[in-house]
C-alpha cells in the first residue's frame, strides 16, 4: 500500500477519543467561511472642523483615506454646507479582509446658525437603512452590500466646559439610529486633572439629557480574567480622550508615532498619555457587537416602523414599499400569489405583497366593470341614433314620392333636367 493510500485511509478512521463525533469543528467551518467572505464595517466621524478627525482615522487603521483632500480656507467655510464624503478602502491583515467605509461630514458646526446642520447626516443614515431594506426585500438577496452606519465617533471639543447645545441636539437626534461613541479630541491640550474633570462633566450631561451612547457588553462568566479586566478598563475610559498623529518621532531610542513639543513628546499609542490605544482595542474587539446592535436594534426599529407605514404604487405600476428614489422591486404584471409563494420572502414581506396584489385585483375588477358598462352604453346610443336616422330618411322619402305623384308637372321638369329616371324610380317605389 502506497503512502498516499495510507494517508487517504487515515482520514476516514474512527477517532481514538471515545464519544467524539466532530461537532467541535463547526466553529472552524464558520471561521473559514467568514474569512473567505470578508467583513464589512462602516464608521462615521462627526465633529467640528479642526478637531483632528481625519488624522485620528488614519492613525487608527494605519492608512491614508484622504490622499487628495483639499482643506478649504476661512472664506470658503462661510458659505459651506454640511456634506457627506464616504471613503472605502480594502484592508487585509493576515489573510483577513476588511472592507472599511469611513463617512466624514465636513462642514458640520462651521456655520453661524447650526440649528439644522445635522439634517443631512440623519437623512444619510436613514437612506442607508432604506437601501438595505430594499435589497433585503428584493428577489435576489444573495449579494447585499451593507452600507449601514455601524458606529459613529462624535468628537467633542476640549476647549469647552462640557457639551455644547449642538452636541446635545445632534446626539439626541441619532442615538436611536446608530451606536454613538463620544470622543474628546486633542487631549494633549488638557492636563490629566482637566481631562478627568471633563470626562465626568460630559458623562453627567449625557445622563442628564437622556442620551443613549454605546455601552460595551459585560464579559461572560467563562471569559478569562484578562479579558474581564480589559472590558472594565474600557468601560471606565468612556468618553475616550485621544490624540492622533501620523508622524514618526524618536523617543527613548525608538521610533514612535506622536507629537513633539518643547516640553516633551506625546506618544499616540501610549495608554499613559491618552486613550487612543483603548479606543482602537474597543473598536476592534467589539466590531461584531457593533454590527449586531445595528442589525438587531437600530435596523429592526427602522424596519418595523417602515413596514407599519406600508408602501404605495408608482405611476408605472411598480410596488414601492420604500422611497421612490430607489429601484422598484418588481412589476405587478409579473406578480401573482403562486409566484410569490415560490420566492424566498419573509412572512411580513409576503403578507405585504399579498395585500397589495389583492387590493390591485379588486381595483382592476371594479375598473373593468365600469369600462364594460361604458362600452355597452355607447354602443346602444350609436344604434339608437342609426335607427332614428333611418326613420327620418324614410319619412322624407315618402313625402317626396307623394309630392311627385300629385304634381305631374314637377315630374316633367325633372325629366327635362335628365332626372326622369330617378323620378320614375321614386314613383315605382311608391
Amino acid at each position: 500500500m502506497s503512502q498516499a493510500d495510507k494517508l487517504k485511509q487515515g482520514q476516514f478512521n474512527n477517532p481514538e477519543t471515545p464519544g467524539y463525533v466532530g461537532f467541535a469543528n463547526l466553529p472552524n467551518q464558520v471561521h473559514r467561511k467568514s474569512v473567505k467572505k470578508g467583513f464589512e464595517f462602516t464608521l462615521m466621524v462627526v465633529g467640528e472642523s479642526g478637531l483632528g478627525k481625519s488624522t485620528l482615522i488614519n492613525s487608527l487603521f494605519l492608512t491614508d483615506l484622504y490622499p487628495e483632500r483639499i482643506i478649504p480656507g476661512a472664506a470658503e467655510k462661510i458659505e459651506r454646507t454640511v456634506q457627506i464624503e464616504a471613503s472605502t478602502v480594502e484592508i487585509e491583515e493576515r489573510g483577513v479582509k476588511l472592507r472599511l467605509t469611513v463617512v466624514d461630514t465636513p462642514g458640520y458646526g462651521d456655520a453661524i446658525n447650526s440649528q439644522d446642520c445635522f439634517s443631512t447626516i440623519i437623512s444619510y443614515i436613514d437612506d442607508q437603512f432604506e437601501r438595505y431594506l430594499h435589497d433585503e426585500s428584493g428577489l435576489n438577496r444573495r449579494h447585499i452590500v451593507d452600507n449601514r452606519v455601524h458606529c459613529c465617533f462624535y468628537f467633542i471639543s476640549p476647549l469647552g466646559h462640557g457639551l455644547k447645545p449642538l452636541d446635545v441636539q445632534f446626539m439626541k437626534a441619532i442615538h436611536n439610529k446608530v451606536n454613538v461613541v463620544p470622543v474628546i479630541a486633542k487631549a494633549d491640550t488638557l492636563t490629566l486633572r482637566e481631562r478627568e474633570r471633563l470626562k465626568r462633566r460630559v458623562l453627567d450631561e449625557i445622563d442628564e439629557h437622556g442620551i443613549k451612547i454605546y455601552h460595551l457588553p459585560d464579559a461572560e462568566s467563562d471569559e478569562d480574567e484578562d479579558f474581564k479586566e480589559q472590558t472594565r478598563i474600557l468601560k471606565a475610559s468612556i468618553p475616550f480622550a485621544v490624540v492622533g498623529s501620523n508622524q514618526q518621532i524618536e523617543a527613548k531610542g525608538k521610533k514612535v508615532r506622536g507629537r513633539l513639543y518643547p516640553w516633551g513628546v506625546v506618544e499616540v499609542e501610549n495608554p499613559e498619555h491618552n486613550d487612543f490605544l483603548k479606543l482602537r482595542i474597543m473598536l476592534i474587539t467589539h466590531m461584531q457587537d457593533l454590527q449586531e446592535v445595528t442589525q438587531d436594534l437600530h435596523y429592526e426599529n427602522f424596519r418595523s416602523d417602515r413596514l407599519k407605514r406600508g408602501g404605495r404604487l408608482s405611476s408605472h405600476g411598480y410596488i414601492l414599499p420604500l422611497s421612490p428614489a430607489y429601484v422598484p422591486v418588481c412589476p405587478l404584471a409579473s406578480l401573482h400569489l403562486p409566484h410569490l409563494r415560490q420566492q424566498n420572502l419573509t412572512v411580513d414581506v409576503y403578507n405585504y405583497y399579498s395585500s397589495v396584489l389583492n387590493k390591485q385585483h379588486r381595483c382592476y375588477s371594479n375598473k373593468t366593470s365600469r369600462v364594460v358598462y361604458k362600452e355597452v352604453r355607447n354602443t346602444c346610443a350609436r344604434w339608437i341614433g342609426v335607427i332614428l336616422l333611418l326613420s327620418l330618411c324614410s319619412s322624407i322619402l315618402n313625402y317626396v314620392v307623394s309630392f311627385c305623384s300629385c304634381n305631374s308637372s314637377f315630374c316633367m321638369f325633372m325629366t327635362s333636367l335628365g332626372l326622369g329616371r330617378a323620378a320614375g324610380a321614386l314613383v315605382l317605389c311608391a
